[in-house]
């Protein structure tokens, strides 16, 4: 009855969405507080995480709920952050293009990933018509074919994507005019599978080693199927990270991707300290990590970092 995207995990009666907001705000708590906040006051939304990190500056906040309630909720979280959070002040490790960074809609049960699709395309919409800032459509809502990969909409970042917007038009964005909201820029809004944002830590401060490893593990460059990698810098923390998004996690687990990385960071004379899980995690796929007898090495764990787990906790 479902294709291959549907966990088959969740119970429940009403067709169920999750929307894994990225903002570009990692510092400043009551920031932080202030956009949970007003997802909370949506009905038929629920906050289910809230994780955020200094060196990245960037907080991802992951709710779900009834497609309408999820849907209003990214609306007036987006807003929030535009109004809140200033681009041109702001500075981190990971790339981004706005405020409100990249909105993405998850099917959880009943619902398909086209009709993930169709909110997307509403709330792209409805954050252009509310607050003014362009919204660029990827993943399942993608109108352009090279839309679909995020990298290709989020890679030049927002200062060069704030000039190039105004010359060239493979830069105009779906929803908007072409030019970037002045202070919030703009949102990458899509629809997609399930994904698990996990930073695997090295023991050095070398930022070619982890830009290395990266590039050897991601799918682009021929590693493995499903996978984005970047070399990042933690220099709050001496250390370097592989930060990967495993967008197809049956198809490559971090169970295999681990063992990869631990081999690479040692033949270039260094090693993985442990890994961090941003958001939640699938139950399925701790059960084939251990099913296979690799410990994900994952520091900040605990039971209740699965989607099921919150999922349950929410009533949902």
């Amino acid at each position: 009855m479902f294709p291959g995207w549907y966990l088959g995990l969740m119970t429940g009666d009403g067709p169920l969405v999750e929307c894994v907001a990225n903002f570009s705000e990692g510092r400043r708590a009551d920031v932080i507080e202030a956009i949970a906040q007003c997802i909370r006051e949506v009905e038929e939304a629920a906050v289910l995480d809230v994780d955020s990190d200094t060196d990245h500056n960037r907080c991802v906040i992951t709710f779900a709920g009834s497609p309408a309630g999820v849907g209003e909720a990214a609306v007036r979280a987006t807003g929030k952050a535009s109004e809140l959070i200033d681009l041109n002040q702001q500075d981190g490790v990971h790339p981004r293009i706005g405020a409100a960074d990249v909105v993405p809609f998850v099917p959880l049960r009943r619902v398909t990933i086209i009709e993930c699709g169709w909110i997307a395309h509403s709330v792209g919409a409805e954050i252009w018509n509310r607050f003014h800032v362009p919204v660029y459509l990827y993943g399942e809502a993608a109108i352009l074919p090279e839309r679909r990969h995020l990298p290709n909409v989020r890679q030049i970042g927002f200062e060069r994507l704030r000039e190039a917007v105004k010359t060239d038009i493979h830069r105009f964005p779906d929803y908007g005019q072409a030019e970037l909201h002045p202070t919030a820029g703009a949102v990458a809004v899509g629809a997609r599978k399930i994904l698990i944002a996990w930073n695997i830590e090295i023991d050095t401060a070398d930022i070619e080693i982890a830009k290395a490893i990266s590039a050897t593990v991601r799918e682009t460059n021929g590693g493995f199927p499903g996978v984005r990698a970047l070399g990042l810098s933690m220099k709050s923390r001496g250390i370097t990270q592989v930060s990967i998004n495993v967008t197809d996690f049956e198809a490559t687990p971090p169970h295999i991707i681990l063992p990869r990385v631990e081999q690479l960071a040692a033949e270039h004379g260094a090693r993985v300290t442990g890994t961090e899980l941003i958001g939640l995690i699938p139950q399925k796929a701790l059960d084939m990590a251990v099913e296979a007898g690799v410990d994900l090495r994952i520091a900040n764990f605990s039971p209740g970092r699965t989607i099921e787990a919150r999922l349950q906790a929410a009533g949902l």
